[in-house]
């Protein structure tokens, strides 16, 4: 068996000096620090196109990835950009994300880079294209939400959200132009990507990936099969997804996103999943599934509630789902976001799926949370800190109650002289799980202003933390001290 780490930092959050992190120079010196630090592997969030409250997990297509992370700084070298293009361009404060400020000054900048580089690089974009038939109903759909003024699409003209034949033929025509400048940008996203998806694979990093369980209801993928989504004659979703109340949200959380067909989609051999996995393969070493708890049963609520307090639980397709996933796209690892409320048949579903499912050391402090304490760890899961949702580790024992900190400090033995935060550490370290995952907030031991995100609360602070320059050789030979004192380089070890 191999037991191995890594490190949770999303690519907005790395260093730029253009206002978001990107798959340049800062991505590939990342990767440098994993090494240096015997990590292997590097997590990331969805890595597609943002929309509503600027979250990863609202995205208008499970196929393009994000154009802010283009990296500028290799569009010039590349002569698709020219350093004057750059000038006059606000990126925010440092260390923040202004996703305003990404919209306003960014997508110009890649749109002058189409128009130099659609000659220059007229064989591999096309190339790229024919490779890539998805590209070309996410251009459209790009293309027509700026003509029609960003509205969602079914408050587009009835035959362009219905998608008539001979109205979408005319509207390729009229928007030509567009369409082939967001389907470059996915070109030049993609190009980028590969070449640091292959360092990665030199070096010896694995990316783990999230997939959403769900989609954006003004997206590309609800807009070209709405026959797969719980929508009415108007296109209206009929009920929504969420989460019931809980100890964090008195009101609950309510996403949203439209709810599947599943009936519909089994019917298919679950064809649309399939292919959407497959897809996130090309990014992604490792997929970890959110939500995953949704696919046994899913909290419904019904379109136009105002709080996620009035929704059911909806049983969903469970293992039905997961063997056509694992037939149909067996080269792929797992990982499941098995989190939230807990009953005996999601505890089965994981069983019967054997996907890894997930051990938070946050959570193993609160009540009786015991599975999550690390004696009751087992191999087969990935034990982190917390997640991108949680307070980082710092907040966390600044915030939490005197009793449950203390309860922490006993068990996990913590010392002022070792530091708690340190021990927190070297406690997922030593768990038993397969993996251990820790942010990359936590080994810099940073508090409230880095967390990455608040669940339930739309704020400009969510999603938007990033450093303004990666750790340096000190804290990459301390990780690698601590990753060899508990055997996860990698090397096989007993069971």
């Amino acid at each position: 068996m191999k037991r191995e780490s890594g490190i949770l930092l999303h690519i907005s959050s790395l260093p730029s000096k253009y206002g978001i992190g990107t798959l340049g120079k800062e991505a590939f010196r990342f990767l440098d620090f994993l090494n240096a630090a015997g990590q292997r592997y590097w997590q990331v969030l969805p890595i597609g196109p943002t929309s509503y409250g600027d979250s990863p997990y609202q995205s208008c297509s499970v196929y393009a990835g994000n154009p802010y992370f283009v990296d500028l700084e290799l569009l010039l070298e590349q002569g698709l950009l020219e350093p004057e293009d750059l000038e006059g361009c606000h990126w925010g404060e440092p260390g923040r994300v202004d996703y305003g400020a990404m919209y306003h000054c960014r997508l110009p900048l890649l749109e002058r880079a189409y128009d130099r580089g659609r000659d220059l690089r007229k064989a591999p974009f096309a190339a790229f294209r024919a490779a890539n038939p998805w590209v070309e109903d996410y251009a459209l759909f790009m293309a027509l939400k700026r003509k029609f003024g960003g509205l969602p699409w079914n408050q587009w003209p009835e035959k362009a959200a219905r998608r008539d034949p001979e109205a979408l033929a005319r509207y390729r025509e009229e928007l030509k132009e567009d369409i082939s400048c967001f389907a470059f940008t996915q070109y030049l996203f993609y190009e980028q990507w590969d070449a640091l998806q292959a360092c990665a694979r030199e070096k010896g990093v694995k990316i783990i990936g999230d997939i959403p369980i769900y989609v954006t209801m003004d997206s590309c993928d609800v807009w070209l099969h709405p026959e797969l989504f719980q929508l009415d004659e108007s296109g209206a979703p009929t009920g929504v997804a969420g989460c019931p109340p809980d100890g964090f949200s008195a009101d609950g959380q309510l996403w949203g996103n439209p709810l599947y067909d599943w009936p519909r989609h089994e019917q298919t051999g679950f064809a649309w999943w399939q292919e959407r996995v497959r897809a996130s393969a090309r990014f992604f070493d490792v997929i970890r599934i959110d939500h995953f708890r949704g696919l046994e049963s899913y909290w419904a609520v019904p379109y136009g509630e105002e709080t996620a307090r009035n929704g059911k639980w909806v049983k969903g397709p469970g293992m039905k789902l997961v063997k056509a996933l694992r037939e149909g796209v067996p080269e792929v690892e797992f990982i499941a976001e098995d989190l939230g409320y807990q009953t005996p048949e999601v505890v089965e579903l994981l069983k019967d799926s054997g996907f890894p499912g997930m051990k938070v050391l946050e959570f193993a402090f609160y009540g009786d949370n015991g599975d999550y304490l690390p004696h009751n760890h087992t191999p087969n899961s990935v034990c982190y800190i917390g997640t991108h949702d949680n307070l980082t580790l710092a907040q966390w024992l600044a915030e939490e109650s005197e009793e449950t900190v203390d309860k922490a400090v006993k068990y996990l033995g913590l010392t002022e002289q070792e530091g708690y935060i340190r021990g927190f550490l070297r406690a997922g370290m030593g768990s038993v799980c397969r993996i251990f995952v820790a942010q990359m907030q936590d080994w810099l031991e940073l508090g409230a202003e880095a967390r990455m995100n608040a669940p339930g609360a739309l704020s400009t602070a969510n999603w938007s933390w990033r450093l303004t320059e990666l750790p340096g050789e000190e804290l990459a030979a301390e990780i690698l001290e601590m990753t060899k004192r508990y055997a996860r380089t990698g090397e096989p070890v007993h069971a």
